[in-house]
Order: C-alpha cells, then sequence, then structure tokens
C-alpha cells in the first residue's frame, strides 16, 4: 500500500497487518453496539460499517493503488466518504478517525497528508459533538491527541526508513568497494608474481641455458684438434644442466636457492667465482671486507641473483678477462661490487629492457635492489670495462615489497 516505498519489510508488513485489523475491529464494534444497543438507523449503521469495510479491503486488493499516488487518493476518497455517513449515522464512527490518519500520512504527499488529517480530525470533533448536542474541550482531546500522535509516528517511522535506506546504500557502496580492492589486490599479486617468476627464471634458468650453450660451442670447436677438451666442455655442461635443474624445482617452490643453503653468502659467492672461472675463459675473484653481519634471506638471494646475473652479462657480453667480485659490510648497509676489464659499454645508450632480446637482466638487478629498499648503480665507459654496485640496507623498509621480506 506505500506508493514510494519498495517491496515491504517484515516490520511494515506486521504494521500494515496491524492497521487492518485496527479499521475491522472499529468498524465491528460500531456495528456490534449498534445492533445490541437497539440504536436508531442500526441497519443503516451495520450496512455503511461493511460498506466501509469492503471499501478499505479493495485498496489492498487492487495493485494499481499501490503503484499511483492518484489511485491511492481517489481510494482514501471512497473509504472517507464511507467514514462521513458512518460518522453521521453514529457517535463511534468517531474512533475511526484514527486509521485514517495513518492511511492518509502514509498515502499521500507530506504537507497534503498533514491537511487531510487536519481537516479529518475536525470532522470527527464536530461530529461527535453533533450527537452528543454539546461541545467541550474534552471532545476535542481525543481526535486531536491521535492526530498528533499518528504524525508523529509517521514521520519518525519514515525518518528512520530514509536512515536505514541510506546506511544500506553505504553497505552496497562499502561491500562493492571492497570487491573492487579484492579484484585490485588480486591483480596486483598476480603481476608481482610474475615478476618474481620473470626475475628468477631470468637468473636461473635463462642463464644456466646460456651457460650451457656456450660450452657446447667450446666443444664443438674443440672436438677435431683436442677431443679431451669437448669432453671436458660436455661434462662442464653436464653439470650446469644438473644445477639449473636444481635452482628450477627450488624457485617453483619458493624455496632458498640450493646455492645457499648450508653456507654463507660469502661462500656462495666464493662458490659462483669458482664455477665460472673453470665453465668460460674469465678468471672470477672473490673478496670480502668488513665484519659479516646477519643478512635475512631475501638479502642473500637477492645479492647471490645479482652476482650470478652480473657474472653472466660479463662472460656473454664483455669479452673480459678478469672480473673481481667483493662483498663488503658496511655497518648499516651492504654491498656487492662487481669489477671486470671488458669492453665496456655507454649505460645511457642501452635500449629497453625486452626479455625477448635478452635486456632483462640489468632491470631485474634494480628491481630486485629496489624492492629491498636497496640502490644499484653501473659505471662503464667503450673500453674501459665494467663496474657494477649495488647496496642493500640491512634492515629492511616498511615500504619494500612483501616478497623481499624474509
Amino acid at each position: 500500500m506505500n506508493t514510494t516505498a519498495p517491496a515491504l519489510t517484515p516490520t511494515t508488513r506486521a504494521l500494515a497487518w496491524c492497521l487492518h485489523l485496527l479499521v475491522v475491529g472499529l468498524l465491528a464494534l460500531a456495528a456490534g453496539r449498534a445492533a445490541t444497543d437497539d440504536r436508531p438507523h442500526a441497519g443503516w449503521i451495520v450496512a455503511v460499517a461493511v460498506a466501509c469495510g469492503l471499501a478499505y479491503a479493495a485498496g489492498p486488493a487492487l495493485p494499481r493503488v499501490s503503484r499511483s499516488r492518484r489511485a491511492a487518493a481517489l481510494w482514501l476518497v471512497a473509504v472517507g466518504a464511507c467514514w462521513l455517513v458512518l460518522l453521521a449515522l453514529s457517535a463511534d464512527g468517531v474512533w475511526v478517525a484514527f486509521p485514517l490518519y495513518f492511511l492518509q500520512l502514509h498515502l499521500l504527499p507530506r504537507r497534503a497528508g498533514v491537511a487531510a488529517v487536519a481537516a479529518t480530525a475536525v470532522v470527527a470533533i464536530a461530529g461527535f459533538a453533533v450527537h452528543q448536542d454539546s461541545l467541550s474541550a474534552a471532545m476535542a482531546i481525543g481526535p486531536t491527541l491521535g492526530a498528533a500522535v499518528a504524525v508523529a509516528v509517521v514521520w519518525g517511522y519514515q525518518a528512520l526508513y530514509r536512515e536505514s535506506e541510506h546506511r544500506r546504500r553505504l553497505i552496497e557502496e562499502l561491500t562493492a568497494t571492497r570487491a573492487d580492492l579484492a579484484a585490485a589486490q588480486h591483480t596486483a599479486g598476480v603481476l608481482a608474481e610474475r615478476d618474481r617468476l620473470a626475475r628468477e627464471i631470468h637468473d636461473t634458468l635463462a642463464q644456466g641455458l646460456s651457460s650451457i650453450q656456450l660450452l657446447l660451442r667450446a666443444a664443438e670447436r674443440a672436438l677435431p684438434q683436442a677431443p679431451q677438451n669437448a669432453a671436458r666442455y660436455v661434462d662442464q655442461a653436464r653439470q650446469a644442466a644438473v644445477d639449473n635443474l636444481a635452482e628450477a624445482r627450488r624457485f617453483v617452490a619458493a624455496l632458498t636457492p640450493p646455492t645457499l643453503e648450508g653456507t654463507t653468502l660469502a661462500d656462495a659467492l666464493e662458490r659462483v667465482c669458482t664455477t665460472t672461472s673453470a665453465r668460460h675463459r674469465l678468471t672470477a675473484r672473490f673478496h670480502l671486507t668488513g665484519d659479516p653481519a646477519p643478512l635475512t634471506t631475501a638479502h642473500e638471494v637477492a645479492l647471490l641473483r645479482i652476482a650470478q646475473s652480473a657474472l653472466s652479462n660479463t662472460v656473454r657480453h664483455a669479452e673480459a678477462t678478469t672480473a673481481e667480485v667483493t662483498l663488503s659490510y658496511l655497518g648499516d648497509h651492504v654491498a656487492l661490487d662487481v669489477v671486470d676489464d671488458g669492453r665496456g659499454f655507454a649505460p645511457a645508450l642501452l635500449p629497453a629492457a625486452d626479455p625477448e632480446t635478452g635486456g632483462f637482466g640489468l632491470a631485474a638487478m634494480r628491481a630486485r635492489a629496489q624492492a629491498l629498499g636497496g640502490t644499484l648503480t653501473i659505471e662503464s665507459a667503450p673500453g674501459q670495462g665494467t663496474a657494477l654496485a649495488a647496496q642493500l640496507p640491512l634492515t629492511p623498509s616498511a615500504d619494500t615489497e612483501p616478497e623481499a621480506r624474509p
């Protein structure tokens, strides 16, 4: 029966049924008293009470009344006309004014509803006074107080309903926002995981396969004249494949690289230098300076990967004969320097990172350092070798990437 509100809630449905029962009860009371007290026009009173009840029952039964404000107003006029006839025949009709107040306030616009309630109260007081042949303040108290209570109840309910709707909309917006945030976090997590896998693949599988390729080429060149050297290159390629497979299995499971298992970072870096020197025409030497301090797993993995990537670049591109790898503990920072005597290059002229052409190494090393709040710098010039320096704070800052934390 509400022309403005959506579907009824259990509370509003219960209130509507209470109003229906109140109307039926008051009409039955008026008809019953007229019949039992043998009042004048008792038959007319009963008939009008029944007609008023039927007119009232037509409202909830007609869908048009609940959808159209104009139809609701016409229905109120019909019910009000029946009530006026009942009031003219019996003083008991004055009590039916109380549920009429709620109908008028509920179905009519705010100002029109208040005006209709005021007019109904005046008519009720006047009709009751005519039946009593007198007018007193006591007669006006009941209808007036009932009108005031109806206005207060309906307006209070409407205010609570508006507040409830506002909160419902806020909850829906909050739910939608949380869903969007969850989707954004999921997307960010997927991108971060892709970036981690890209770095790991470049620093393990790609470098290992590149090393195997170089060793097999060396074996191919040595095969006609020096079969023993070719066999040594093939054996080194096989060992590189074994190591690479172990690395792949570990980073897929997000475990510590096998190079760091059961050893220190310094020992792992020294072993990387020894392996590089044994497999390629490059003398890589390791140096340790400062007092070693405990490092998180994330720090050790990042420094180890940076060293491996830097040495791989030296082997593939620098045409160097020596490379110096230095791990330095500098109080609240740890630094890794890789210096070679190769042909060098112009850092400003480097192309953008492109994994398909192999230009992903420097970007991956820089990303690893920045993920832990550190820096990575490169100094080089054509014909003057290359110096790479990575510096990490020993305590990760609060804004480091989650994947970089231990």
